[in-house]
């Protein structure tokens, strides 16, 4: 994973075509309503800006119907953007065509363009060539800075590196590089991972992968009653996905003593997630007419104990409906018991990232990675296409 880095190149007077990750969040008033994403990526602007490069910033927002979509325009972007910069940020009618080359060519060094929405064109998610090379003519270098769409094979992220070269890393995609390469190259130990969410289906490719290679596992969420199933546990209205019991059952013979997957000990349940409270039952009495919905004080002691101990933590998926007060304790908790831990923690996923911020303890983990998908195919062991197009480092 050692690629070339926009610190490595020289940028002076040069077009930089920098793939970036906008994709955020937009409120009912248009407006960006959470702007984590710009503003990690403002390290690797700054940096091309006062080497003297003339940046075309490019990114997709949404899932627009393969055509241009004004609820998927980037505007509300350009306005953040420009509001966190102190000056405004043109926005370009297009993406591709004469009109935007034009735009491009017509930068001055430090100047920036942002182009509309990548995905208004069918071409960016097929990894069309002749889209890829229509990318490739507005820059003379191409910087990925987008980990979060690395797992893309697209054109911006993928297919414009056949055409434009060199093809080096942002300064945030590098972090994550080194970050996620520390957990699993060479981590501190016991290095521990905890898993949360809905589905096994989900993250069956991730928990077969971390099983071998992490010390101790811990599996909470919606996913656990799959695995507590196998054990043999009545999981009443739990969550569980039944063609799946058999191989939750082999995970959790194969791993050893003292090591593998750890599930929870009891629960908080209710008739539905909209209950206003639960009630608390070891994990081998749920009600038939019950669902779990939260880990219980029991597991989340057992959770922390393992965390404590721990030298590297990674966690992705919450374990429970955290969203709702009556069963927000047990994601809230484990939260504190990571940002406590002296080991180093690594964090990843909106809904993880969102459960640490709000128990206030984000500053406290180690690293917060901007990336989903992402994130979670790396951590499966897959080769990440928008990595890989990179350059590597002599």
């Amino acid at each position: 994973m050692a690629k070339r880095t926009i610190d490595e190149v020289d940028l002076a007077g040069r077009r930089v075509f920098l793939r970036v990750d906008f994709n955020v969040p937009l409120g009912r008033d248009g407006a960006v309503s959470e702007d984590a994403r710009i503003r990690a990526i403002l390290p690797t602007l700054t940096l091309a800006r006062r080497a003297g490069a003339r940046v075309v910033l490019a990114s997709h927002l949404g899932r627009p119907k393969g055509g241009p979509d004004p609820n998927y325009s980037l505007r509300p972007v350009a306005v953040r953007l420009g509001e966190l910069l102190g000056e405004p940020v043109p926005l370009a009618a297009d993406c591709v065509g004469a009109a935007v080359e034009a735009e491009a060519r017509a930068l001055r060094p430090g100047g920036i363009l942002l182009l509309e929405n990548l995905r208004f064109h069918a071409g960016e998610e097929a990894n069309d060539p002749g889209f890829a090379q229509a990318l490739a003519a507005l820059g003379d270098v191409y910087v990925n800075d987008a980990f979060a769409a690395a797992h893309r094979a697209h054109a911006s992220t993928e297919g414009i590196t056949h055409y434009l070269r060199p093809a080096v890393a942002g300064l945030c995609m590098n972090r994550e590089l080194e970050v996620l390469g520390r957990v699993f190259d060479a981590p501190a130990r016991p290095l521990v991972a905890i898993l949360g969410g809905a589905k096994v289906s989900d993250k069956l490719a991730l928990v077969e992968s971390l099983v071998a290679r992490v010390d101790r596992l811990l599996i909470g969420g919606g996913m656990a009653f799959t695995f507590l199933r196998a054990q043999g546990c009545e999981v009443g209205r739990s969550l569980l996905e039944a063609d799946l019991v058999p191989t939750a059952a082999r995970l959790l013979e194969v791993t050893e003593s003292g090591r593998g997957i750890q599930l929870p000990e009891d629960s908080v349940v209710a008739t539905s997630p909209e209950a206003e409270g639960g009630t608390l039952v070891p994990v081998v009495s749920i009600p038939a007419d019950r669902m779990g919905l939260d880990i219980g004080p029991a597991t989340l002691a057992a959770f922390g104990a393992v965390v404590r101990q721990a030298r590297t933590i990674v966690w992705n998926g919450p374990m429970g409906v955290f969203e709702r007060p009556a069963f927000a304790a047990g994601t809230l908790g484990l939260a504190h018991a990571v940002a406590d831990s002296p080991g180093f923690s690594v964090v990843g996923g909106g809904d993880t990232v969102a459960a640490v911020q709000r128990a206030g303890v984000a500053d406290r983990i180690d690293y917060l990675s901007t990336g989903g998908g992402a994130f979670l195919e790396y951590l499966e062991g897959r080769t990440l296409p928008g990595v890989a197009a990179l350059d590597e480092r002599r």
